[in-house]
């Protein structure tokens, strides 16, 4: 491979020029011959066995030189873009052969490159974050939720609905007095406060009685699935059958000695509760602190990122979707059967997250250049034990298959998201 030469010929693409020689072009001519020759059948010799030379006489010498051009070209390129110092975006790549005969070929190819970014104000960056204070009303309402868990589920008969219970109800949906698709149910179990029906729905279901009959005045969101729903006012009438409650334990000893194993008293319990909340609340917000910190980083990256990044970012989000589906026993092309969705609305609706994540990468990779922020050999080693750890494989195994270069680059991206942190104004 010699590389003739290099042109920046916009912003974020750079043309290279590249030359392969007569030796390495004929190896992979000879290679994709052997590959191809199985299936070529020449009348005088049997499947598989035509010399090179009568194949070549019979279809031209050519015959085999695209093939062999796509074998070489790819190493050729990443070789290319190494000697050139260029850190490449996956894209689509523009190629055009410049020449070609049996004693090599010349192209030309257009590679999308890493863009040039700045980010200034970094430092200071004004943060209010979720309050980790352990309050009494946080200690009785997560006291509250775990009597709700055990709780039992009883028909009350002597009241009207009330928020949080469950009304068995029959309904069905008129717009402009017809009924339409999809707006009717019978002896459906809908919790009140859930927020499964439209907004305005249950709340007119409280106060109303078992065997009672009335009518239920909403408008769908604008935003409605069913476009001919969408912002449509709709009146319900429903039947109540039954009122469910959930019926909660007392809160004493007794109850505390079944929830909890650290616990024997009402008094010990919320001091075991208020610790864990102590705990949870302290993580949510550090955790607060690093996503708000991160979107602020992303607002203040400047530069003209190519979009091939931005779609490259998604195609991973939807795989790593699909993975996730996968666990579950599903995979994404199920999924979109059954939604309706289409890979064109699921990438539609995952590019502005995309965009964030890649302008958070890139200001976070700037900060650690403008900071002099290098990944030791100690934190590289503590990444590959990390990793090797969570996939449980040998350690020089990570280190053959995750390139050195990656785990610098994420090193620094940590550290980089770090100093941030530690110079934001928290509130």
């Amino acid at each position: 491979m010699n590389l003739k030469n290099v042109n920046e010929v916009e912003t974020n693409k750079t043309e290279l020029e590249i030359e392969i020689d007569g030796e390495t072009f004929k190896k992979a001519i000879n290679k994709v011959y052997r590959q191809q020759v199985k299936s070529i059948n020449i009348p005088g010799f049997r499947k598989g066995k035509a010399p090179r030379a009568v194949i070549e006489k019979m279809y031209g010498k050519e015959v085999f030189y695209e093939d062999a051009m796509r074998e070489i070209y790819p190493e050729a390129v990443e070789e290319a873009a190494k000697e050139a110092d260029l850190r490449t975006v996956p894209d689509n790549v523009d190629l055009d052969v410049v020449e070609v005969s049996e004693d090599g070929f010349t192209f030309k190819v257009k590679l999308t490159t890493y863009p040039v970014v700045s980010i200034e104000n970094y430092k200071g960056i004004e943060i209010e974050a979720v309050s980790d204070e352990v309050t009494d009303e946080k200690i009785e309402e997560q006291i509250t939720n775990e009597r709700r868990k055990a709780g039992s589920i009883e028909t009350v008969t002597d009241r009207p609905v009330q928020d949080g219970d469950t009304a068995v109800i029959d309904f069905e949906g008129f717009k402009d007095g017809e009924p339409f698709e999809g707006g009717k149910g019978e002896m459906y179990s809908l919790v009140i406060g859930s927020g499964s029906f439209i907004p305005g729905f249950e709340d007119q279901i409280i106060g109303h009685s078992t065997d009672e009959e009335f009518t239920v005045n909403v408008t769908f969101p604008e935003e409605y699935q069913v476009p001919e729903l969408a912002g449509a006012p709709a009146e319900f009438k429903v039947k109540i059958h039954e009122i469910k409650a959930r019926i909660l334990p007392e809160l004493d000893d007794e109850f505390v000695k079944d929830v909890s194993t650290d616990s024997e008293t009402v008094e010990e319990y919320r001091e075991e509760i208020r610790n864990n909340l102590a705990e949870d609340l302290k993580k949510a917000r550090e955790t607060d602190i690093s996503n708000k910190c991160a979107e602020a980083v992303a607002g203040l990256v400047q530069g003209e990122i190519p979009q091939a990044m931005y779609d490259n970012r998604v195609t991973d989000m939807l795989k790593e979707m699909d993975m996730r589906m996968r666990q579950q026993g599903l995979d994404l092309e199920t999924y979109m059967q059954y939604t309706g969705m289409t890979e064109a609305a699921l990438r539609e609706q995952y590019a502005e997250e995309a965009e964030k994540q890649v302008k958070i990468r890139l200001g976070l990779e700037k900060i650690a250049e403008l900071e002099n922020i290098e990944a030791s050999d100690d934190d590289l080693n503590a990444e590959y034990q990390k990793l090797a750890d969570m996939y449980k494989l040998d350690l020089e195994k990570v280190k053959s298959l995750v390139p050195e270069e990656d785990i610098k680059r994420d090193v620094e991206v940590d550290k980089a998201m770090t100093l941030v942190k530690e110079n934001a104004n928290i509130k």
